[in-house]
């Protein structure tokens, strides 16, 4: 990270405390203090960012982001911690064009979320097996993603 990639960032974050309502600029504003106290971080972390002295931690970054009403992606791209190369944006999925006949109002398969998330192919039963315990049971699209894992399982016990 280089000191042009900090200052970039603050700049950027600064520009969202102000929008957001956060008094920054003054010694007395308490927008700092403020911020910090809503994110649940120390207000030196705050200070240290707006000072260029240093980038948030991830757990700063991913509180910040919720109080300035950010996607946290959104934040660690510009922070220079992640390409959005690297970090795949699940909505480019669902406006993307799909072939003739696609069903675009449906729910990706586990697979499909899988392939999105750069699952690698030898991981993605187990990915299956551990994201089908969180969904609902009662619905049509967790039945439909327990019959793909099955057949899915069937074909690699052949």
């Amino acid at each position: 990270m280089t000191s042009q990639d900090l200052d970039a960032f603050a700049a950027w974050v600064e520009d969202l405390m102000r929008e957001r309502g956060y008094d920054i600029d003054s010694p007395r504003g308490g927008g700092k203090s403020r911020i910090a106290d809503e994110a649940g971080v120390h207000r030196a972390a705050v200070t240290r960012l707006l000072q260029r002295q240093s980038m948030p931690d991830l757990e700063t970054t991913r509180r910040l982001a919720r109080v300035l009403g950010v996607p946290v992606r959104d934040m660690l791209i510009r922070s220079g911690r992640l390409t959005a190369e690297e970090l795949a944006d699940p909505q480019a999925y669902l406006t993307s064009p799909h072939p003739p006949g696609a069903d675009i109002g449906r729910r990706p398969t586990l697979e499909e979320v899988a392939d999105l998330l750069g699952v690698p192919a030898d991981r993605r039963e187990m990915f299956v097996r551990v994201v089908e315990q969180f969904l609902p049971t009662d619905t049509e699209s967790a039945a439909q993603g327990l019959a793909s894992f099955s057949s899915s399982a069937d074909r690699s016990a052949d």
